[in-house]
């Protein structure tokens, strides 16, 4: 170990010596402890900043189709997101698995326009799939699931859409699901059958009154039963056959009691993000044409008390799944700001039958923004500044130790005051 003093300066300039040694180590010590945190912790928190991307859960309509058909799954929280959003980063993966879907189109599954493509779906498709949307400001997943069955009897009524018929009035039949498949396109032919039987193209009791609806008049209580559709779709050089079952369920017009199911009591979202939060109601298997649904903040309706347009309710879906209905009404935020944490948000469902109310409240995220991250540069600053200062401190003491054996002694050395080392 090397020790020093001031040659002939006495106690007084070892004393400052070692001072400096001290403070050296000290100093040598900080800067490890400095450049270890900037280096090692700051990569964690950017791993978790990098992955700070909102889920907003499970899709509620499972998506259940048959092997050896195509699959078409658009993103479902695109439709929360403006049209005119520009660089929109968005990736789908299975089963949370790191690996994307390809994006090749000549590969059996790809992403094209915001939809995931399967063609054919295979029994191994089956699993949960998520996409991720992403901006130079926000991003936020959402998750929906396949199944993948064979072509059975025994599987029609897992697949099979249910739609109410009203008794002794006219009633629409929908092809459901067929919305990316027939896009642009205007030589779709869809062949409809009840019970595997073809329907006659001039029975008067069935109109086709638009591509993917069947009109029917008169309806009676043995129009009741399965009906299907059926349609063909051409890719990669292949036809391909789509086919959807509907449960018919013939009854006299009456209304569903309207369950709200979402939002949470609190939702989460970062000042100046975007933020959707989607009023989900379940109806059984009601009639949903006369249920009404719609947001407030506070006790005012949102178009109203918010008319420049920052927050407004999006567009109103009905589907169905596994034989229930479901309607669906987003509140959408163009940003959050801190006057919604403190706002009553309500989701509010009524039709003849009942009324409820759902009451939400935003709260601001916690931030991802690390404090000593942000210092560690300022800390460096400082210890820099400090070593300096510590350094010609040190010095200044040296020199005033070297006058002072001047003026003891009484000699002016010709050189100036060594020091020694001593090993």
């Amino acid at each position: 170990m090397r020790s020093c003093r001031v040659w002939g300066a006495g106690p007084e300039g070892s004393t400052s010596c070692v001072l400096q040694k001290f403070l050296g180590a000290v100093f040598i010590l900080c800067m490890l402890v400095t450049g270890v945190s900037a280096f090692v912790i700051q990569p964690e928190e950017r791993t978790v900043a990098a992955g700070n991307c909102q889920f907003r859960g499970k899709h509620v309509k499972t998506r259940v189709m048959l092997e050896g058909e195509p699959v078409a799954i658009r993103c479902p929280q695109l439709l929360y997101w403006d049209d005119a959003s520009a660089h929109i980063n968005m990736t789908w993966r299975k089963n949370e698995s790191a690996v994307t879907v390809p994006g090749e189109e000549e590969a059996r599954e790809w992403v094209q326009d915001g939809v995931l493509w399967i063609v054919p779906a295979l029994r191994g498709d089956s699993g949960t799939y998520t996409c991720t949307l992403r901006n130079a400001s926000y991003c936020d997943e959402m998750s929906v699931e396949l199944r993948v069955l064979e072509k059975t009897e025994v599987s029609r009524p897992l697949i099979s859409y249910p739609q109410v018929l009203p008794l002794s009035s006219s009633g629409m039949l929908v092809c459901p699901d067929l919305s990316e498949f027939i896009r642009n396109k205007t030589d779709v032919k869809i062949q409809w059958y009840k019970d595997s039987v073809p329907l006659e193209q001039d029975n008067k009791k069935f109109v086709s009154v638009k591509v993917t609806s069947l009109l029917m008049n008169s309806v009676s209580e043995e129009d009741a039963g399965y009906y299907s559709c059926a349609m063909t779709f051409a890719h990669g050089g292949k036809q391909y056959s789509i086919t959807r079952n509907i449960k018919v369920r013939v009854n006299k017009r009456e209304e569903a009691i309207p369950v709200i199911i979402s939002p949470q009591e609190t939702i989460s979202a970062s000042l100046g993000s975007r933020l959707t939060i989607p009023c989900v109601v379940f109806l059984g298997a009601g009639i949903p044409v006369t249920t009404m649904l719609w947001w407030m903040a506070n006790s005012t309706q949102v178009k109203d008390a918010y008319q420049g347009g920052r927050v407004t309710e999006g567009p109103r879906k009905e589907y169905s799944q596994n034989n229930e209905n479901y309607i669906e009404v987003p509140l959408i935020f163009d940003p959050v700001i801190r006057e919604d944490l403190h706002t009553n948000f309500k989701c509010v469902v009524s039709n003849t039958a009942h009324f409820q109310m759902l009451r939400t409240t935003v709260k601001e995220a916690a931030a991802t923004f690390s404090w000593g991250i942000a210092l560690a540069p300022l800390s460096l600053i400082f210890l820099v500044l400090g070593g300096i200062w510590i350094h010609r401190r040190c010095k200044h003491r040296t020199r005033k130790a070297c006058g002072l054996l001047e003026l003891k002694t009484g000699h002016q050395e010709s050189a100036p005051c060594k020091v020694k080392e001593i090993k």
